[in-house]
């Protein structure tokens, strides 16, 4: 089922957009709330309720591109879920994937930084469309999907220790575009 007849059924307020919702993106939901979440039942949950906000959003809103916006919602959800989780534990996966980036991505400490954030992501996109694909690829299915570094090494047939370094240079690369377009870390 395309995404336009899935949206139209959450507009009719349809039970079958869920089960159709589940089909066409159960496992990309899963995999994302599996990956930053350990366990099974809050990644479970956190698609639950990823569908539960898809229903109560949709008749205000009519993404075009249903799995992007899907992905969005399970991978805050989850994100929220793990800092719930995780409040007084601090060597988590996702901490350490997180604090690879605080190096080179500011954090929103301020409205004016929480607007700017908009920019920031406009940024972001434009020193991805510069890389080589498997470069975004990877910088990607890390950061954004929050893959592990050994199930990347893995599908690129390389060592960790290798693929770690080459995400440093992205990272390096990353914050000396966003310093050259003004943005301080």
């Amino acid at each position: 089922m395309e995404d336009r007849e899935i949206v139209a059924l959450y507009w009719r307020r349809d039970e079958e957009a869920i089960a159709q919702t589940d089909r066409k993106y159960g496992p990309l939901c899963h995999a994302l709330a599996r990956n930053i979440l350990t366990l099974r039942e809050d990644a479970e949950e956190c698609v639950a309720d990823t569908y539960h906000h898809a229903w109560n959003a949709m008749p205000t809103q009519r993404p075009e591109r249903l799995g992007v916006w899907l992905g969005r919602v399970v991978r805050n959800l989850a994100i929220d879920r793990y800092h719930q989780n995780r409040a007084q534990k601090r060597d988590c996966a996702l901490t350490v994937l997180l604090s690879e980036l605080e190096d080179c991505v500011p954090a929103p400490q301020s409205v004016e930084r929480t607007v700017e954030s908009a920019e920031l992501g406009c940024i972001i996109d434009r020193w991805l469309g510069t890389l080589p694909l498997e470069d975004r690829t990877l910088f990607v299915e890390r950061y954004w999907y929050g893959e592990a570094v050994k199930d990347l090494a893995a599908r690129a047939g390389t060592a960790p220790g290798t693929l770690t370094g080459r995400l440093y240079r992205l990272r390096r690369s990353l914050r000396r575009a966003l310093e050259q377009e003004g943005i301080t870390i």
